[in-house]
Parts: C-alpha cells; structure tokens; sequence
C-alpha cells in the first residue's frame, strides 16, 4: 500500500486547498509548486532551468498563468521564444464543488509537420475544427495518423504529466477530477485512465453497438466522404474522424467525465479498442 501524499502547505505551514490558495502565494513559490506538474523529459528536451525557467540563453521559456482571485492555472511551455505552438500546455480550474477541472491538455512534438486545421482557409481560427473546417488540412492530417483537433504529432508525455497531476490533486486533498472531452477520441483515451462518465456514458456505449456490423453508424461509412470509409470503425481514430465529420448527425457535446484520484473506474465502451 503506497503511503498517503503529503498535503500541500504555504510557506506558514497552512494547507492549500485550491488552486485559489495556491494563487494568493508570492509569484516565486506558486510557481515553484505549479512546475512539479511538468513531466522531466520537458525540462530535459530543452535544458531548461527547474528553477529560472530559462534555457542556456537565458530566454524564458515556461510562462504561467495563475492570477490571484482566481483559481486558474494555464502553464505554457515552448521549445524556442516566438515559437506558434507550444510544446506544453495544460489549463486547470477550480470548480464550485471542491472538484479540479482538467480543462485543456497539449502536448505537441514541435519539430513534427504541422498541419492547419485550427484555421480556415481565410486564415481565421475555428477552434480546432469546432466552429469551420479546414477540409484539406483534415484530410492531411488524417493521412499521417493524427486524431481531430490535433495539429502536430504528440510526444508520448500525457502519462507522467497525468501522475504528477493526480499526486497534485491528492495533495490539496481534493478527490474528484473532471474533464470535458474534446472528441471521441480523448473520451476513450480517459477511460484508459480511469475516468467514468457523469454524463455522456449511454451515448459511448450507443456509439459502440452501432458501429457493429448492421448498426446505423456503420452503414453511413459508405465512402460518402474520405471520413466515412468502410473500415473506420474498426479503431479509436476511424471512429473519432467520423464523428467530427458528423455521423452522429448530432454534435459531439455533453459528454462529461471524472475520475477520482488514484482510482481506476475500470470503464471500456470501446472492448478491443486499437487506436
């Protein structure tokens, strides 16, 4: 049995209850506690400094976002200043029930080819495909194995990202985590993880039984569209294209999870999954 995480304190010796709390800190101290959350091999990649937070150059290049009366936390990590996309980026909240939002992770390989589908073709952002598709970016990124809304190749790092970020939690002794998922892919992905469904779990499971042979989802992959070719339902990322490209004939939304730390709620609407 693994010992319990030891709670968070201020420098007084007072528990930190909420990223609220942590936020009322002095800049150095927050973000020397908000920066455990980064995986190692972020650091290592980079050679940035754990307690500057600059590379060998002295450019800064861990930024966080933690303003004091909020209970917010977005951290942005990039390899080179300037860079467009970040190499790291997570955004976590303080909900109203004593719960932490996982509201937003990327972790984007930056030197990988980038393809455009959170823009249009007029060059205006659409919200990672959510509001306007780029259809040709789409299908690009497709080809090279990507999921919707991703824009490069990842770098295997959610993992221990996650760990650190489940010790975080159990550390300010709060017990529940959720998330909104942006697509089906990142709701399977959670259930590896060991989220359950508050809402959204009778519609995987619909999901599921009607990509089958004979359900209706796998009679509309009738090759109307490149993202609805026979085959697709066979994997995570078929699948997750599909949706995106509307075969639910309804929109992806109200779809939410939570996981209490250091549990496995053992949820798999997807038996046999491949990605």
């Amino acid at each position: 049995m693994k010992p319990p995480i030891p709670l968070l304190q201020d420098p007084d010796g007072f528990p930190l209850l909420s990223l609220g709390d942590i936020n009322r800190l002095q800049r150095e101290e927050k973000e020397r506690i908000y920066a455990q959350l980064i995986p190692d091999a972020v650091f290592d990649d980079i050679a940035i400094d754990h307690t500057t937070f600059c590379d060998r150059e002295g450019h800064r290049l861990v930024h966080f976002i933690c303003p004091e009366g909020l209970g917010l936390l977005r951290m942005e990590v990039r390899r080179r200043p300037g860079d467009r996309d970040c190499l790291f980026f997570v955004e976590i909240a303080d909900t109203p029930y004593r719960q932490i939002e996982l509201a937003f992770c990327l972790i984007n390989d930056p030197e990988a080819e980038r393809y455009d589908i959170d823009i249009d073709e007029n060059g205006r952002d659409n919200c990672f495909g959510t509001l306007r598709r780029n259809f040709g970016e789409e299908l690009k990124a497709m080809a090279a194995g990507l999921s919707p809304n991703q824009v490069r190749r990842g770098l295997q790092l959610f993992s221990p990202f996650f760990r650190r970020f489940e010790a975080f939690v159990m550390a300010l002794g709060i017990d529940t985590i959720v998330a909104e998922p942006l697509s089906y892919n990142n709701a399977i992905r959670y259930e590896k993880y060991g989220f359950d469904y508050i809402t959204g779990k009778q519609l995987m499971l619909w999901i599921d039984r009607e990509f089958q042979s004979g359900g209706c989802l796998y009679q509309r992959l009738d090759g109307a569209s490149p993202f609805r070719r026979p085959g697709m339902e066979q994997s995570v990322r078929g699948r997750s294209w599909a949706i995106h490209d509307g075969i639910l004939e309804r929109s992806w939304d109200g779809v939410r999870i939570y996981k209490v730390p250091g549990v496995d709620a053992g949820i798999d609407t997807f038996p046999g999954r491949t990605f």
